[in-house]
């Protein structure tokens, strides 16, 4: 008991550490190269550590959400894996076809209408 203990103790000291030393640099690096194209691209201010932490932690949000769903699967190919794994010879085929057409519209032909 006392091993598994220590095993946990060790992963969440490796954790805080990281953490305490990845959290910063990503503000760093946000910082660095905000004031180095922002001002010079777009004439946008100059900003903060704290203001780019702030941006660090408001795209984490944007783009990578809460997941507050616990089980659901973020890997759209394992889903898809999965689905093709389901399909039967014949919903695959027509998955296949509807790839081949493209965005072209319901009953559009590919091939080019002929002039003249």
């Amino acid at each position: 008991m006392k091993v598994k203990v220590h095993g946990v103790l060790r992963r969440v000291l490796k954790f805080v550490l990281f953490a305490v030393l990845a959290v910063p640099l990503f503000g760093f690096v946000v910082m660095w190269l905000w004031n180095w194209l922002m001002p010079a691209l777009f004439g946008l201010r100059a900003i903060g550590f704290w203001q780019a932490l702030g941006l660090v932690i408001l795209s984490k949000i944007l783009f990578s959400g809460f997941h507050a769903r616990p089980g659901y699967e973020r890997d759209w190919r394992m889903r898809f894996i999965r689905r093709w794994d389901q399909m039967t010879p014949e919903e695959r085929e027509k998955f296949r076809a509807g790839l081949r057409s493209g965005c072209e519209p319901e009953g559009s032909s590919s091939a080019a209408p002929k002039v003249g």
